[in-house]
């Protein structure tokens, strides 16, 4: 099964939320929509916070394995079917990875409560 269509609906996702998440964050802190960690719930300080840096490491993520994914497919047209299943894996790696910086920016900006250090 060829899942080379399936390989752009990460960083499309990324791309999309990280400018929904810069430009319109969800203002209340909710269950349902939003990056939502122990830490990043705190208060409304925190939510804004996640969500500033979230938006900004998936938007440039996103366009960047978006780049990377239009010149593979360029560059690799026969083999790029065969590859699409190891692409897709290292994009749900890339993005399961970025839950840690936005996790250490909030440890190093806000202390165990919620208020800023």
């Amino acid at each position: 099964m060829d899942l080379t269509p399936f390989t752009f609906l990460i960083p499309a996702v990324c791309i999309v939320f990280g400018a929904l998440f810069l430009w319109h964050p969800p203002k209340d802190i909710n269950g349902l929509y939003g990056y939502r960690t122990s830490r990043s719930m705190k208060n409304e300080d925190t939510w804004a916070f996640a969500h500033a840096v979230c938006g900004k490491i998936w938007l440039i993520m996103g366009l960047v394995m978006l780049a990377v994914l239009g010149l593979a497919l360029l560059l690799f047209r026969e083999q790029y079917a065969e590859a699409s299943l190891y692409i897709q894996i290292s994009q749900d790696v890339l993005l399961i990875l970025s839950f840690f910086p936005v996790e250490k920016a909030l440890k190093d900006t806000f202390d165990e409560n919620g208020k800023r250090k």
